[in-house]
This record gives structure tokens, C-alpha cells and sequence, in this order.
């Protein structure tokens, strides 16, 4: 994975958490980072290039002003008065590299003085065993603090740590194999003997947790439930969960959806215009 910078801007080692979406279901873990980048008005410093993701290219997600900045699959954003950094992935992991990935990630990062990653994704939601709405939108969590992945912080902010992790299960022995080690030392699982006990381990933000940890890197995992369709809300729930966990305090913007705040530019055109009303 190679970081290639902007003009005349470089990685700061001081902004020390880094955020960042993991791939899964109604792309949350990704519409929360953009409410992040928006919100706190952070500056794209360069992007990353790794042969293990598809690549893509698109319009100026943020900004209306021209000409514009075209979007790229790795993206890496700074906001210093926060002493953060982002990166948002906008196009998929290459089929069976989703650990080698990760890897690559996790030297990034520790490369660059990265100390706390924070990982943004989303969980299916007829996957969730035990529905309890009583406090409202639940978030669930997977810290590195302890070794049964519980933090103290996250409990106190009322997040509930994710039920189904379990280090000694053979999928998540099998990752932190994997990310400790090359993969050609590994012996790999038999595909066809994969169980529903392997499933939230076989999720991208395992392999990123995984990886991250294996580097001495803190990482937690913010996760919440959701099906398909429009995952906007879930997408305010959870960079609500990352504004509370880490002190952010995002810019007032007026009118908007999610109260303070500032929905994206591209976000305008996520489900195509309104019908012609003349057809009904």
C-alpha cells in the first residue's frame, strides 16, 4: 500500500485516531464517514493505493464550488484541530484479499502514528439474536481494550459490546493466525465446513480488527443493525456513536437532517431524483 500525497500537504503524525468504514450491508460504515469528512470540514491530504482494491473514480462527493475534486477508491482525510484522520473507501476489496488488505492497512497506520483506529460497519439485521429497544438505537461494539473484547469507555456511553465475539471460536483463531503471520503459513479452513458461528468473524471489519490488533494498535469497532434501503438514519446513529465516543464536536448547520450535521453535497442524488408526479 503506497500513500501518495496531495501538493504541498504530507500525513501529520500528530492527529493519532484514525477512522474508517469496514464494507458491509447499506454501505453505513461509508455514509458515516462522509457525514464526518462534511461535518468537520476536513481536508483531503492524499489517497492510498493498494492493488487489493477495485478501482473506481468518481464526482466531487463534498463540495459544489468548481471545478471540483474527482473521488478515488482510498482517501485520506485530516481534520487537526481534532487530531484526526479518515480514510473512506468507496469501492470494494478484490474476492479472497480482504485480510491481505487489512495488513496493509494496519502498517499504514502504524507506520504514520496512528494509536486508536476506529472502525465504522454495519451488521444484518435479521442476524440480531436478542431485540431489546428499550434504550432506544442500540450500537454495538468490539474493543481490543481487554481480551474479551469489552472497553469500559464504550459501556459507560451505553453501547453494548457486539454478543457473538468469542476469541477462542475457530474463525477469529483463524484471523488472528492470519494477521500475525503470512498467509502461506497458515493453514486455511475448509470453505465447505463454514458454519453461522464463523459468520461475524468472516465480516471485513474482523480482518480489520484483527489486523489492527495484531500491529498493538487500539481498535474499536462501532457496529450497528440495519437492512437494505435507505440507510441515511442508521448512517446519523452511528457517526453520532463515533462523535460521543471520541469528543468530536461536529458544525452546526442549519436545516439539515441529523441536526448538527452537514449532509454531502452527494448525497442529494443517493436514490435518483424525484418521480414525475404527471405519471400517476
Amino acid at each position: 500500500m503506497e500513500f501518495y500525497a496531495e501538493d504541498g500537504k504530507n500525513l501529520s503524525l500528530d492527529n493519532s485516531t484514525l477512522v474508517l468504514p469496514a464494507l458491509s450491508i447499506g454501505n453505513v460504515g461509508q455514509l458515516a464517514v462522509d457525514l464526518l469528512v462534511a461535518s468537520l470540514k476536513a481536508e483531503r491530504i492524499g489517497y492510498l493505493d493498494d492493488p487489493n482494491v477495485v478501482p473506481c473514480v468518481g464526482n466531487d462527493a463534498y463540495w459544489p464550488s468548481p471545478p471540483g475534486e474527482l473521488a478515488l477508491p482510498l482517501e485520506v482525510y485530516e481534520s487537526s484541530p481534532d487530531a484526526l484522520a479518515l480514510v473512506q473507501q468507496r469501492s470494494p476489496i478484490v474476492k479472497g484479499m480482504m485480510v491481505e488488505f487489512a495488513r496493509n492497512l494496519a502498517n499504514f497506520a502504524a507506520a504514520n502514528g496512528k494509536k486508536h483506529v476506529v472502525v465504522l460497519s454495519s451488521l444484518e439485521f435479521g442476524r440480531w439474536q436478542s431485540i431489546d429497544m428499550s434504550s432506544g438505537s442500540q450500537i454495538h461494539y468490539l474493543s481490543s481494550s481487554k481480551s474479551d473484547g469489552t472497553d469500559d469507555h464504550c459501556e459507560k456511553l451505553g453501547w453494548k459490546r457486539l454478543p457473538e465475539y468469542n476469541p477462542t471460536q475457530r474463525m477469529w483463531k483463524h484471523l488472528d493466525d492470519l494477521a500475525k503471520n503470512a498467509a502461506s503459513e497458515v493453514e486455511e479452513l475448509p470453505f465447505e465446513e463454514l458454519g453461522d458461528e464463523d459468520y461475524y468473524a468472516s465480516l471485513p471489519y474482523a480482518a480489520l480488527f484483527s489486523c489492527f490488533k495484531a500491529k498493538g494498535l487500539k481498535v474499536t469497532c462501532l457496529l450497528c443493525y440495519c437492512s437494505e434501503g435507505d440507510n441515511i438514519p442508521d448512517a446519523f446513529h452511528l457517526a453520532d456513536a463515533v462523535s460521543k465516543t471520541l469528543g468530536l464536536r461536529p458544525n452546526s448547520s442549519q436545516g439539515n437532517e441529523g441536526g448538527s450535521w452537514t449532509v454531502p453535497l452527494s448525497w442529494k442524488s443517493v436514490y435518483g431524483p424525484p418521480p414525475d408526479m404527471s405519471l400517476f
